[in-house]
């Protein structure tokens, strides 16, 4: 009896869970959860390489996809380090292309 209750318990929570990612998944331009989910997927794998990059700064550039077009935003230090980021991104399994919109501004002294 317990076991018969925790599966309709975890199936019902499974269900819910599902449910509340259907509401809010699909922003302009895309067309299921699946596709959602892949482009959050992708972001955050572009991240994880900038952060584990010597060159790029994950805290000063932002990852936005849909549909596997990256585009990345905010401010570099060099052109080094926003041609490394475009670089990074385009090596993302799943990445169609890459739109590199990072601004360049040395440190100030």
């Amino acid at each position: 009896m317990k076991k018969t209750k925790r599966l309709l318990h975890a199936t019902f929570l499974a269900l819910a869970t599902l449910g509340s990612l259907a509401g809010c998944a699909v922003t302009s331009g895309q067309s299921s959860v699946g596709d959602y989910i892949d482009d959050k997927t992708i972001s955050a794998r572009v991240k994880t390489r900038f952060a584990q990059d010597e060159t790029v700064s994950a805290m000063r550039i932002q990852v936005e996809t849909l549909n596997g077009v990256v585009q990345l935003s905010g401010f570099a230090r060099s052109e080094a380090e926003r041609t490394r980021a475009g670089e990074l991104a385009r090596s993302v399994s799943g990445v169609r292309s890459v739109r590199n919109d990072i601004i360049v501004r040395p440190p100030t002294q």
